[in-house]
């Protein structure tokens, strides 16, 4: 058997950060060849698959670039040091310990002699993190089609999540009149304008619920207003961040804050879309199959998911997503190589039952 804490301190011990993505993609690459499996590769993005029969393909999924470290990594971020059975190091969780695994996991199935009646994709991608722009999976899933479930390696503490929430970021202008501040009666107050939708906005009431994600959030991030201290704002602009749910389209989000507020509304982005899958579906449960007594959750964090959002997913992998992008980021040995097993039973179980 493979050791998958080599392979995964291996991936850890190279700065993979976002559109440098190269050396550890040359890494990838050479480790399925070695493997003999057959593999692809467009720019930094790597994928090896087993079987031929692409009447039925799972796609297993992660990405290989990782966020810049930050102040107070308890050892240095890219050495990949082990402590007290844990891996420190960024990415080590997010999400390389889901890389590895499924590297691992793709290379023994093809040593055991198993062979899929169908075909099974790993497929290790760049420029997740990003959030915007270039994204390595978007790029090449045309090169991978087609596609009929997949599984996305995001760190959920090996639990299978089947909703995810989406991320809608709206720009809201208020228009005001200016006036000098002495004769403020003569003008018209764009930032008290702007006020007052942001307490419409606070008491927007939701009226369907998800059943993984609950209702979606709306928050007032950013607010600027006004030019001079003497003189009446005529312009008052603030952003909205929307997490939803699959409960409602972006298309209705976005209605529903116009009828809410006189500002004008315009879209910053709504390319992050929620995205779920029902609980019958087979591969939920195939994931299920593959480990007894679990039971489906939502997450609140987006991933490459929402470049699949046509496809039955689950986003599964080793890892606390609560110690993505910190200074702790850490994964424990017996996790990463539980995950390797986890996901060796999912591709069974996913197959068995067609």
């Amino acid at each position: 058997m493979l050791d998958v804490l080599a392979v995964h301190r291996a991936l850890v011990q190279i700065p993979s950060l976002s559109h440098e993505e190269g050396p550890i993609a040359d890494w990838v690459e050479r480790f399925f060849q070695e493997a003999g499996l057959p593999t692809g590769r467009i720019g930094n993005n790597v994928y090896a698959w087993l079987g031929e029969d692409r009447s039925d393909t799972l796609l297993l999924n992660s990405h290989l670039d990782v966020v810049p470290p930050v102040e107070g990594h308890p050892f240095p971020p890219f050495e990949a040091v082990v402590h007290e059975g844990r891996v420190y190091g960024r990415g080590a969780v997010d999400a390389k310990a889901s890389v590895a695994a499924m590297m691992v996991a793709l290379v023994e199935l093809a040593s055991e002699g198993y062979r899929p009646p169908g075909r099974l994709i790993v497929a290790l991608t760049a420029c997740e993190e990003l959030g915007a722009g270039y994204n390595g999976l978007e790029h090449i899933r045309p090169a991978l089609e087609p596609l009929h479930a997949a599984i996305v390696g995001e760190p959920t503490d090996l639990r299978p999540c089947v909703a995810q929430k989406g991320v809608l970021i709206l720009t809201l202008t208020a228009q005001g009149r200016s006036a000098h501040a002495a004769r403020a009666h003569l003008g018209e107050n764009a930032i008290y304008r702007a006020a007052r939708d942001i307490l419409a906005l606070h008491s927007l009431r939701f009226e369907r619920e998800d059943p993984f994600l609950g209702y979606p959030t709306v928050t007032v991030t950013t607010i600027s207003g006004g030019t001079a201290r003497n003189v009446v704002p005529d312009r008052c602009i603030f952003t909205v961040d929307i997490r939803s749910t699959p409960a409602y389209s972006h298309e209705e989000l976005i209605e529903l804050v116009r009828s809410h507020v006189s500002s004008e509304v315009s879209v910053y982005s709504q390319r992050l879309v929620p995205v779920s899958t029902p609980v019958q579906a087979r591969i939920v449960r195939a994931c299920l199959q593959a480990q007894p007594g679990l039971e489906p959750f939502g997450s609140p964090t987006a991933s490459d998911w929402v470049f699949l959002r046509d496809l039955p997913v689950v986003k599964l992998g080793p890892g606390s997503s609560e110690l993505s992008h910190t200074a702790q980021e850490h994964i424990p040995l017996v996790e990463l190589q539980r995950a390797v097993q986890v996901y060796k039973a999912i591709v069974r179980a996913y197959f068995e039952l067609r």
